[in-house]
């Protein structure tokens, strides 16, 4: 099983601007000084191999679309910007004779209906092509409604009813188990404004939790330090945990307490207490630097030395970029 991220932004896209790109230009050339490369691999060697993360590449700017790959059909976390390049990746690869031109299977699950989870949507390419099923699926009753109300005038030209795939919704109960695509698949409600819920992936022994805009306030609410906590269940023993931690810790309680997301403290705790083996920080603060973004994930790691000191299997943590993908 691979999970791939094609949008990891919170709230809006982030865009990278002309400066942004400049100084990491700068930044690079001098790291290379006077030396000289050979060949394109050279060079491909010294951006992803001697370069730090923030000066060769960049966290993204997508809004939040996650690709669960372990079978025929897509297995898709949200559709937020991210959609549309996983569409045009999709479109490449029809281009290129590796995929078949209709009769896909998209099956879209969708955490709430705030822009940045929804808005790729009607930019998703394959959901325009006759013969290709998307299938969405979501916890909240007026699953279909929510879409159509964002491709309505005046907000969009073109309605939901003009896509020509064969688009359907389904409405999914928490609590219940279904199988879906070979995946057995439930899901808990969040606490987030408007109700957000996560998603659990299981399939050939391996657990993939999918958990975004979820408020837990782990450092002063008692409640979320019970062993009782329904969230340490729902996440126990997954080996990949993707977490909201948009803020850091002073942000998430000094700041936006009650705005329905968390922070990296909240992210260690709960997962080590559910002894996940793998966390994911996700959801990144869309105004928040690659160079910020570098120092939450040092401060997380940090944080998890305190209890991987502790541990027979230390839990590995990473933090979510666009194009980032991970063996599960």
């Amino acid at each position: 099983m691979r999970v791939y991220f094609w949008g990891t932004r919170g709230s809006l896209p982030a865009s990278i601007t002309a400066e942004t790109v400049r100084d990491k230009i700068v930044r690079a050339i001098k790291a290379a000084g006077s030396r000289t490369f050979e060949s394109d691999s050279d060079i491909e060697d010294f951006i992803c191999d001697e370069l730090p993360f923030t000066v060769g590449r960049t966290y993204g700017s997508n809004t939040p679309c996650v690709e669960i790959r372990n079978g025929e059909e897509y297995m898709i976390c949200d559709a937020g910007t991210g959609l549309r390049d996983l569409g045009n990746h999709h479109m490449k690869l029809i281009e290129q004779g590796l995929q078949r031109r209709s009769g896909s299977v998209f099956n879209i699950f969708v955490s709430h209906f705030h822009w940045d989870h929804i808005q790729g949507f009607p930019f998703f390419t394959p959901a325009y092509i006759p013969g290709n099923k998307v299938r969405i699926y979501g916890f909240h009753r007026n699953l279909k409604s929510f879409f159509e109300k964002q491709q309505n005038q005046p907000y969009f030209p073109v309605p939901l009813a003009s896509m020509s795939s064969d688009i359907q919704f389904i409405v999914l109960k928490p609590g219940k188990m279904y199988e879906i695509s070979g995946y057995e698949i439930s899901g808990i409600e969040q606490k987030h404004p408007g109700t957000s819920y996560g998603f659990r992936f299981q399939k050939d022994g391996r657990t993939v939790v999918y958990s975004t805009d979820a408020e837990h306030k782990t450092s002063y609410d008692s409640t979320a330090r019970e062993e009782n906590y329904p969230f340490l269940d729902f996440f126990r023993e997954a080996d990949l945990l993707i977490f909201d931690a948009q803020y850091d810790w002073n942000e998430a309680v000094l700041s936006k307490d009650d705005w329905g997301h968390s922070s990296y403290v909240a992210a260690v705790e709960l997962a080590v207490k559910a002894k996940v083996k793998h966390l994911c920080l996700f959801h990144n603060e869309p105004t928040y630097s690659d160079e910020r973004l570098d120092v939450l994930l040092e401060d997380t790691r940090n944080y998890l030395k305190i209890y991987n000191d502790h541990q027979p299997h230390p839990m590995k943590v990473d933090l979510a970029y666009d194009g980032y993908e991970i063996e599960v």
